[in-house]
């Protein structure tokens, strides 16, 4: 007699399926190195914020070119063709140590750019597909085995809007995947938000998953939002089996239905004959029984029988037994939905339906016990992580887990990487980070107390080297290249308000910083003019210190220069994946710097045209 088989246990899995190879720490420092001696030359052009572009000269300070030729070679069929079709340069990442391969990009003395064809294929070479660290998320797939998976998936598209669903769903499988690998069932979802990734990986994955954020309204958002999913999750489930059944089935159910038809139509018929002989029979022995005549016994013309016929008494009862003639015979007679069954009394009933109350409640309180011992928990909390939170002090129960978080903003991915490597519990990670702009620099970094706290850099390389981005690069690395590529505008003419406004307020108001933000002004100005009058309130300044007609003067004087500021934001967003690509190294360089980590990588999750952040820094303790 043959068994069935086991499930191979998670350490015969990895046996069985070895993880595909990881970039060698020497390989990732290299990288690192290669795109930060790019980036000294790179980095001043974004260093400075837009609003200075015309206070500041930034188009001659830095760019040695007219914009018409950089915007030329940065239009969205040129740019499109360099990122796609164009072979990455083949030059050694050695000869750039001695920063030589860069003056044919860049003035040696001025370091102004000089070379518009040759700064686009630099940045492509040192963007992230072209440096040869990634694992493609196939790979990782494929060495986890993830041909065994639920047979019911859920449709995320019916729950969220196509990016998100998008994301998810990538996730959620690579998240799963690693835990199926290393036989783990906790998840802790970090900045969860409104609790798509983790109700998702609940309840198509079964696993007990902890959704932390910051936002108490985001926290309740979540779990009601996962109470109304998981309402309806067996219904979806159901509707989902059935549509991925085989579509023979299809053809089964109208044989089957078919079949019920001509069932039907041949009950109908006999009933039809045999009705007449049954209710004669029946009224015979109701007639014995009560001492009366069969016809005072007239059926209902829409039943086919009386009302007396199946509300029997004592003694009918007792006739219909003596003649041999079952007492369900009224129901076989009877339409199937026409007679309910119940109690025999209405006392009997009542004691019985409180009886069957006191039962459903025990039920429920059964079912509640055993749905806190199910592995498809979603749990929303609140509270405000950092490197140093205690998680155990979060999560009563911690076990082996895995640390995950879908567009962790700021510091809130270093500091998830942080956690993993000082949690015993933690035993794999998987981040996508987002908002850089938002990440704390140790040269930032001035009051008292907050030495060693930052979130970048986070390796030795980029730290021993005194490495500074500053806030205006990090948002350079923000920005989504292919997305312009494809022919996503530029917000120009907002950037070109913003930029005058200044000139206007240096010049007129003597004020060449403020601490006021004049926020989303120019989607509610109908013109400039109506942008600087709702800007200059904002900035609490005096109106009557400048006519409208000085306004439009500034506004002519610099409407024709509005394409410098153009090309020099293409240039912002050729360059943004270089910044990106050496904050995510950097994540790199410091999982590659401990001794507990069994396997480190970055993989590319999401399509960078539907979700621009679309690496996941992912490792696995030993």
């Amino acid at each position: 007699m043959s068994r069935c088989p086991r499930e191979p246990s998670p350490a015969a899995s990895r046996e069985n399926h070895p993880l595909p190879p990881e970039p060698s720490a020497e390989t990732v420092t290299e990288r690192l190195r290669a795109v930060a001696e790019f980036l000294r030359w790179g980095l001043p052009l974004c260093q400075i914020h837009t609003v200075e572009f015309y206070t500041r000269g930034l188009w001659e300070k830095f760019v040695a070119l007219p914009p018409e030729t950089v915007l030329g070679a940065l239009s969205g069929d040129r740019l499109q063709h360099l990122l796609l079709e164009e072979p990455t340069p083949q030059r050694p990442l050695e000869d750039v140590a001695d920063n030589s391969g860069f003056y044919n990009i860049f003035c040696k003395n001025t370091q102004r750019l000089i070379n518009i064809q040759a700064f686009v294929l630099a940045a492509k070479y040192y963007s992230m597909p072209n440096l040869g660290v990634c694992t493609s998320l196939e790979q990782i797939l494929e060495a986890m085995d993830r041909k065994q998976q639920s047979k019911v998936e859920m449709k995320t598209d019916n729950f969220m809007n196509d990016k998100k669903s998008h994301e998810v769903k990538l996730m959620s499988d690579l998240v799963d995947g690693i835990a199926k690998y290393y036989g783990l069932n906790q998840v802790i979802d970090l900045g969860s938000g409104k609790g798509y990734l983790s109700s998702f990986l609940s309840l198509q994955y079964n696993l007990k998953v902890y959704g932390i954020d910051s936002s108490n309204t985001n926290t309740h958002g979540a779990n009601e939002r996962n109470r109304k999913l998981k309402k309806h999750w067996t219904a979806y489930q159901r509707r989902a089996e059935a549509n991925v059944r085989d579509p023979t089935l299809k053809e089964t159910k109208k044989s089957a239905e078919q079949d019920k038809e001509k069932y039907n139509a041949n009950t109908s018929e006999k009933w039809l004959r045999t009705n007449k002989s049954l209710q004669n029979q029946v009224q015979v022995a109701v007639s014995d029984a009560l001492g009366i005549e069969s016809a005072e016994i007239s059926p209902d013309p829409n039943t086919g029988i009386t009302k007396n016929q199946y509300e029997l008494k004592p003694e009918v009862q007792v006739q219909l037994i003596e003649n041999n003639i079952p007492e369900n015979v009224f129901l076989d007679i009877l339409p199937t939905d026409a007679v309910e069954v119940d109690c025999s009394s209405r006392r009997n009933c009542r004691e019985l339906c409180e009886e069957e109350k006191e039962q459903r409640k025990v039920a429920s309180l059964k079912a509640k016990a055993s749905r806190s011992k199910e592995t498809n928990i979603y749990f929303p909390l609140t509270s405000f992580i950092t490197a140093e939170t205690e998680l155990r002090d979060i999560v009563g129960d911690l076990e082996d887990c895995i640390l995950v978080g879908l567009h962790t903003c700021g510091d809130l991915a270093p500091s998830t990487l942080k956690l993993f490597n000082a949690v015993p519990e933690i035993k794999a990670v998987c981040s996508v980070g987002c908002c850089y702009h938002l990440l704390s620099e140790e040269h930032e970094m001035h009051e008292e107390g907050t030495q060693g706290i930052w979130g970048f850099p986070l390796g030795r390389y980029l730290k021993e080297k005194g490495w500074f981005c500053g806030r205006n690069a990090r948002m350079a690395a923000c920005l989504a290249l292919e997305r312009v590529a494809v022919g996503q505008m530029l917000p120009t003419e907002s950037l070109f308000y913003r930029a005058v406004l200044q000139v206007i307020v240096e010049e007129c108001y003597g004020i060449k910083r403020s601490d006021r933000n004049i926020g989303k002004v120019y989607s509610k100005s109908a013109s400039f003019l109506d942008y600087v009058r709702i800007s200059l309130k904002k900035l609490e300044l005096d109106e009557s210190k400048i006519s409208d007609s000085l306004v439009l003067e500034y506004l002519e004087k610099y409407k024709h220069r509005m394409n410098e500021l153009e090309a020099f934001n293409m240039l912002k967003v050729v360059l943004g994946p270089c910044i990106e690509v050496l904050i995510l190294l950097d994540r790199l360089c410091y999982l590659k710097e401990q001794d507990n980590i069994a396997w480190s990588g970055l993989i590319k999750l999401f399509d960078p045209i539907k979700s621009p952040r679309c690496y996941a820094v992912v490792a696995l303790k030993k």
